[in-house]
């Protein structure tokens, strides 16, 4: 069994004049089998933020945040004593035998007015996806598919066919691309990344050469849906943020029952790819998400999936060399735009109408 060394982290953060910082103390770590369990006490004037990190260097560097956790951690953890989270480290691609050092962070709520510049706030609500009734919590997402100039300015590089124009939206990238840039683009804005490559770490330039070339490669990536950088949707988001949301008025097409006012797409697109934001937005506000480019979701793809038992939150199927992409496209014929219309391809394959949207979680995600 893993011999754990806990260290502690209390960040001090007044939202108002006098008002307590949130301190954690009274640490316990009890292993168990394939599980560790960290009770401590949170002392706050009301709920807080939690996160656990990981060192695996002696404490120099915490890059590792755990995904396979439970309890009271993430968002809105109540202040009291005897708070328990429950860490299982191998889902996480921890060594047996290996020596680690743990910091807990308690942090005041961020207020529901830190939306981020660009974004629109999805209003969490439920609805019905075809086949059963999903709820979704609130989120933020960007109200346009990001653009060439967006991604050069984050990677550096410019994969896109249809060049010319840094505010087409960016196509002609792998489904890892779009792991990697939201990973680097989180970084870059001072933001905890989402994505673990299971024993590289969250930063990108740690991982290892050539991840679209091995097949397990695919199920390493693991994502931590407490943090707040940014990630892709998943495809239960995207549809309802397609639909309008809590706003929806249950179109054929994003925003409307004409393509032509919402969408690019085989009919008007000349063949090729537009400025994002042309066309009409939907209820949200939200630009082109019936078409232009089509976006990579996070799930893999399983034609059973609306079947699914997941009702809250679902996430899909992680492990799966086949991606969901949804949205339509400039190629494509007006049957592919609908809201309702699912799309997939390879994770190691790139298309000139496949692209991506981001988003990042609301203050008090629920997951």
């Amino acid at each position: 069994m893993k011999h754990i060394l806990i260290n502690l982290l209390a960040l001090f953060i007044c939202g108002f004049l006098f008002a307590a910082a949130p301190t954690v103390n009274n640490i316990t770590v009890t292993p168990g089998t394939g599980q560790i369990t960290i009770s401590y006490n949170l002392s706050a004037d009301g709920n807080c933020k939690v996160t656990m990190l990981v060192s695996n260097n002696g404490g120099t560097n915490y890059t590792i945040f755990p995904t396979h956790t439970t309890g009271a951690i993430g968002n809105e953890v109540t202040p009291g004593t005897g708070k328990q989270i429950t860490w299982y480290p191998a889902q996480d691609g921890m060594t047996v035998g290996s020596n680690y050092k743990i910091k807990l962070i308690a942090r005041d709520n961020p207020s529901p007015s830190d939306q981020p510049v660009g974004f629109i706030k999805v209003d969490g609500g439920t609805f019905n996806n075809g086949t059963s009734d999903i709820t979704i919590s609130t989120f933020y997402l960007d109200k346009t598919e990001v653009t060439q100039g967006e991604y050069l300015a984050v990677m550096g590089t410019n994969p896109s066919h249809y060049t010319g124009d840094l505010s087409k939206p960016v196509e002609l990238l792998f489904w890892f691309n779009a792991i990697e840039y939201c990973n680097r683009r989180s970084i870059r804005e001072g933001l905890d990344p989402c994505y673990t490559l299971n024993g590289y770490g969250n930063n990108p330039d740690n991982w290892c050469e050539g991840l679209n070339m091995y097949d397990e490669n695919h199920n390493l990536i693991s994502c931590n849906w407490q943090v707040n950088g940014y990630r892709l949707p998943t495809e239960m988001e995207w549809m309802y943020a397609a639909l309008g949301g809590a706003l929806s008025h249950n179109y054929i097409y994003s925003g409307s029952n004409d393509i032509n006012s919402v969408a690019w797409y085989s009919g008007n697109s000349g063949g090729r790819t537009h400025s994002v934001g042309e066309k009409n937005a939907n209820e949200l506000g939200l630009y082109d998400m019936s078409g232009n480019v089509a976006e990579w979701c996070w799930d893999g793809y399983d034609e059973n999936y609306y079947f699914s038992k997941q009702n809250f939150n679902p996430k899909g199927y992680e492990n799966k060399w086949v991606k969901v992409a949804r949205g339509g496209c400039w190629n494509y014929n007006s049957d592919y735009c609908k809201n309702a219309r699912r799309a997939k391809g390879d994770r190691n394959g790139k298309w000139n109408n496949t692209g991506l949207r981001v988003v990042r979680n609301y203050f008090n995600y629920p997951r």
